[in-house]
């Protein structure tokens, strides 16, 4: 332990995971986290699934996930990663299991936060800002085109296009909802070009603050600006590679502009430097909104568009590519079943039924994490409805009541007063824990006065000690 002692020499978070991924404790003591606004946000961790909080970490990258899968200390000097509400944390962990008869039961992390720190090694004039950067997962290197699965004639067109544009060196605009794979189009396009992984810069333009925009992407030369020191940009890093502006939409239209010049020659000038640069970078970018709206809206300069609309793709939302996802059904389900051990064999028709009318906002990612959740938690070879997170059950209007009843009746016998009489109870009882047992928030929670949610909690049996 000396030398774990040694490489963090104080911690200030803490988080216990059990071993379904369900957060049990949370607690940050960085001053950066004091305000009562951040420390309310990261109490809401509690009781919500880890991939819940951090959707965008992947599990092979995560130090929870492998600690718990290989049943091993892990020690990481960074880890980089966003939470859902979009909050960076860079931070250096310790990730130890926790052992109960052989079996690993959960896992604590004890971690550093070094987000703020950008120069740790003495004599270094520059050092990448990587809380502005998303984290490459080791697996990532391995994503082809191949392995973007789908049936759908408008996706397989999108990936023949990929494959051409990967090679040629103009820029290009991948557009699409939240969830439609933008990032996997883009790891399988470097793949495919034999980009030199170092040489692949990802900025996602969300997360900056738009005072740092042009030194980030440009650079800065010491004095440019109070407290400015020599500093590389993004695009000189990725000089002879790729650089992928993620959400390009949130960039300010006046760095758009300098964005476009260097499209057009490959020069720009460091902020405060006198003589220009010239690099050969190719860039992709990426937003989750329609380029005509974002122009419409002044969110993306027209100009700049018109350059990235040579080579331009867009990715079909789910719900108008249902033939891909009883696809995707059964390959969650594969993995899934790997994950946690499980042998689900398959969904009801019923659950089917829904899914093929669903929405699905969050599109592929979110099917992801509904399949994640019900695997996870369920006892049974053949998925159902109830079996569903609790979100979705609140989103099952009445007209799908019918399908939730049918569904149990098939399996169960149950009926639809005792469905909706276990859904309340498990509402009620998923809320008293959230507010630890707290009776006046967990009523402003559900929206109805304490009266009421005390009687129903007569009613139902359910008392506060036992929700805890």
């Amino acid at each position: 332990m000396e030398d774990i002692n040694y490489l963090i020499d104080y911690v200030d978070s803490l988080a216990i995971v059990d071993k379904n991924f369900n957060i049990i404790h949370a607690n940050r003591f960085n001053p950066r986290f004091d305000d009562d606004n951040l420390g309310n946000l990261y109490l809401e961790y509690i009781n919500k699934n880890f991939y819940e909080v951090y959707p965008e970490l992947l599990p092979e990258y995560s130090t929870m996930y492998n600690c718990m899968k290989h049943n091993r200390i892990i020690y990481k000097s960074q880890q980089i990663f966003r939470d859902y509400r979009g909050r960076i944390f860079n931070t250096r962990n310790i990730t130890i299991p926790i052992v109960r008869k052989g079996e690993v039961v959960a896992a604590i992390e004890l971690s550093k936060d070094i987000t703020s720190i950008s120069d740790e090694k003495e004599g270094q004039e520059f050092a990448p800002e990587p809380v502005m950067q998303q984290p490459l997962d080791i697996t990532v290197e391995k994503v082809t085109f191949d392995d973007i699965m789908t049936r759908n004639t408008d996706m397989l067109e999108n990936i023949r296009r990929a494959k051409i544009y990967a090679w040629s060196p103009s820029p290009l605009l991948v557009f699409g909802e939240t969830g439609t794979g933008k990032e996997l189009f883009v790891q399988a396009i470097v793949n495919h070009a034999g980009i030199d992984r170092r040489r692949f810069v990802i900025l996602n333009c969300a997360a900056v603050p738009e005072n740092l925009f042009e030194s980030i992407l440009f650079g800065a030369v010491k004095g440019a600006y109070t407290g400015a020191s020599n500093r590389i940009g993004l695009f000189e890093q990725a000089d002879g590679g790729i650089l992928f502006l993620d959400e390009l939409n949130s960039m300010p239209l006046q760095i758009q502009a300098k964005l476009l010049r260097v499209l057009q020659d490959g020069k720009f000038r460091p902020l405060g430097a006198e003589k220009e640069k010239r690099v050969t970078v190719k860039v992709i970018a990426a937003m989750n909104q329609d380029p005509l709206e974002a122009m419409n809206q002044r969110e993306l300069r027209e100009d700049l568009f018109f350059r990235l609309s040579s080579n331009l793709m867009h990715l079909v939302p789910l719900r108008d590519r249902r033939e891909d996802i009883l696809l995707y059904v059964n390959h969650y389900i594969r993995i899934f079943n790997s994950r946690y051990g499980k042998n689900v064999k398959g969904i009801s028709s019923t659950m089917m039924d829904l899914f093929m009318s669903y929405d699905f906002k969050g599109n592929v990612r979110e099917l992801r994490h509904i399949l994640e959740s019900t695997i996870s938690t369920s006892r049974n070879e053949i998925l159902t409805i109830p079996d569903m997170p609790l979100y979705m059950k609140k989103r099952i209007d009445e007209s799908e009541a019918r399908l939730l009843k049918n569904d149990l009746s098939e399996i169960t016998g149950i009926t639809l007063p005792e469905v909706l009489e276990k859904m309340e109870r498990e509402i009620i009882a998923k809320t008293l824990r959230r507010t630890n047992g707290h009776m006046t928030k967990a009523a402003e929670y559900l929206g109805i006065p304490r009266q009421t949610l005390k009687y129903r909690m007569t009613r139902l049996n359910i008392s506060r000690e036992n929700v805890r």
